[in-house]
């Protein structure tokens, strides 16, 4: 028998990148989240009062005409908060930052702002609507990811 025209694959052995993380890349990951969302929430606040205030004043000035912007104001500012700063250089929003945290694409690499912008979204989305499944999600995966992180492919580490 010839072996002509017969090719072979191999797939590497850990092709997934969060399979080769160290403890360490994952320790205390979840209370550190949890307190780096509320930090973020806080920052985005006063960014939203602040945009507020400013669209207040061209309310008046335009007759009521900027007041449309208002119901929006809070997720756009949101979702590029998260974007912006997660496809930054350091990879974290503020909070994470401060936490220690930074954000990477299941294979290793940068978060772009779309992804991170999507990220965002399915994060509220389901802190609204699954908040239980995303705890149950973080409990029982081995890394440490939560049900939006599974299906935005991206994963929550300290810092090295």
């Amino acid at each position: 028998m010839s072996d002509q025209g017969q090719t072979t694959t191999s797939v590497p052995p850990q092709a997934f990148w969060p399979a080769r993380l160290p403890y360490a890349a994952l320790a205390g990951v979840r209370t550190r989240r949890m307190t780096a969302i509320a930090l973020d929430l806080i920052a985005i606040t006063i960014i939203f009062v602040a945009v507020l205030m400013v669209l207040i004043v061209l309310g008046i000035v335009t007759f009521g005409l900027t007041w449309f912007l208002i119901p929006p104001l809070y997720p756009a500012i949101a979702l590029f908060y998260n974007g912006l700063t997660i496809s930054g250089w350091r990879m974290a929003t503020p909070g994470m930052r401060a936490m220690d945290l930074e954000m990477h694409t299941t294979d290793g690499g940068r978060v772009s702002f779309l992804t991170a912008a999507v990220h965002a979204v399915l994060f509220y989305l389901s802190w609204t609507i699954l908040t239980p499944l995303i705890l149950l999600v973080s409990l029982i995966s081995t890394d440490k990811r939560c049900l939006h992180d599974i299906v935005a492919g991206v994963v929550v580490t300290r810092r090295a």
